[in-house]
């Protein structure tokens, strides 16, 4: 059966042959056109950002890129979405483990080795323990908090081992008992045709027990929903599509098993002032005429504070200037990137008479000399309109 979802690779525009550097350009591009702040109400859009998200989280990651390129959607679909671990179970309730040992089995293979190494063997139904699932959070940040750092507290509703019964599943001092159903092997067998399926028990879960009082807490699922307020530390230097760990906060894992894992998914909103591009800002500062006719010193805001920036006479509206250092600090390297300055020449507005007459005046005493561009613009059409008059004589 064909994948369901639509091919990471389609939806970040890339080939699969796309390196890591393709793969972060082509979702920066993408998460910027349809973030949910540029695009309020626009379900289509918020959608989309969603499934460039996700992709990213995929391709991103060497490991799941490997499982994706592999298996596909299906690599992840036993625990709902990317942040999951790989496949067992969730197969309408068939064990795909058991129904390719079986097979291997009618087709003389053993259904040894092979299968034992690539799904765990039998470890992962010994005594019914299972490690819970890894859970995802995707959580949207401000920009200040993505380059300066900060902390968050998350409350989450979140399945974890039942306190009262310890995980069993049972009421504390009753007896345990070997499940009839499945005769304490976890899985029951049914048969298509020449090929055998199993299946785990509905009776006990998999464990091969079943208890003969039921743990009040829980009803017996081992397990109950509570809302968990966890501690989040965002470091320095984050952007979107960065995921932090949280190690054994995901869902309780079965019967006793450990902990999953919680992985925060950051997506950072746009700010009004400051644009990132990896680890430099760039921010446009307006520069009043006289500053950028004469030279001049100004103020330009940075994410660390003023800094003071020097303007050399005749700046031309666009230029952009470097502020070493100024940047945002790489969470891997600790070193900062830089500050861009693009300058905006700002023409006044409102002049006075005697304002104006002195513009007027130093315009009046000003020649080609003193405006290169628009001499260099001159000439480019001049050339454009001696060609045209040349083509048009010679229809």
């Amino acid at each position: 059966m064909a994948d369901a979802k639509k091919d990471y690779y389609e939806v970040l525009g890339v080939p699969r042959d796309a390196d890591a550097d393709a793969i972060k350009k082509a979702y920066r591009k993408l998460a910027i056109q349809y973030h949910p702040d540029k695009n309020p109400g626009n379900v289509a859009a918020e959608e989309k950002f969603k499934q460039i998200s996700e992709a990213y989280e995929v391709l991103s990651d060497p490991e799941k890129r490997r499982r994706y390129d592999q298996f596909g959607h299906r690599a992840f679909a036993s625990g709902g979405g990317a942040g999951s671990g790989g496949f067992g179970g969730g197969f309408g309730g068939i064990d795909l483990e058991e129904a390719l040992r079986t097979f291997m089995g009618a087709m003389g293979g053993g259904g040894g080795s092979i299968f034992d190494n690539f799904f765990g063997g039998e470890e992962r139904r010994a005594g019914g323990r299972a490690a819970g699932a890894d859970l995802r959070y995707d959580l949207e940040i401000d920009f200040e908090e993505a380059v300066l750092g900060s902390h968050r507290e998350l409350t989450l509703p979140i399945l974890i081992e039942c306190s009262a019964c310890g995980g069993s599943g049972a009421e504390r001092g009753s007896a345990r008992e070997t499940c009839r159903q499945c005769r304490g092997r976890g899985v029951v067998v049914s048969s298509q045709g020449f090929i055998q399926f199993r299946q785990t028990c509905p009776a006990c879960g998999g464990s091969g027990q079943v208890t003969t009082k039921a743990c009040r807490h829980c009803d017996g699922a081992g397990r109950v929903r509570e809302r968990r307020t966890l501690s989040l530390k965002i470091p320095p230097g984050v952007e979107t599509g960065s995921r932090l760990r949280l190690a054994g906060k995901g869902e309780g894992g079965h019967a006793g098993g450990p902990a999953g894992d919680l992985y925060v998914v950051l997506h950072v909103r746009p700010h009004e002032l400051f644009e990132r591009r990896d680890e430099d800002i760039l921010c446009e500062v307006p520069v009043p005429f006289a500053v950028a006719a004469l030279g001049g010193e100004i103020e330009v805001p940075t994410i660390q504070g003023p800094a003071k920036l020097r303007i050399p006479a005749g700046t031309q509206s666009g230029s952009v200037f470097r502020l070493r250092g100024r940047g945002v600090v790489d969470p891997h390297s600790g070193l900062h990137g830089d500050h861009h300055v693009r300058v905006v020449i700002e023409t006044p507005d409102r002049l006075s008479s005697r304002q104006r007459r002195a513009i007027e005046e130093v315009g009046a005493m000003l020649d080609g000399s003193n405006h290169p561009l628009s001499a260099q613009l001159q000439e480019k059409a001049r050339r454009f309109y001696e060609r045209k008059r040349i083509l048009e004589g010679g229809r």
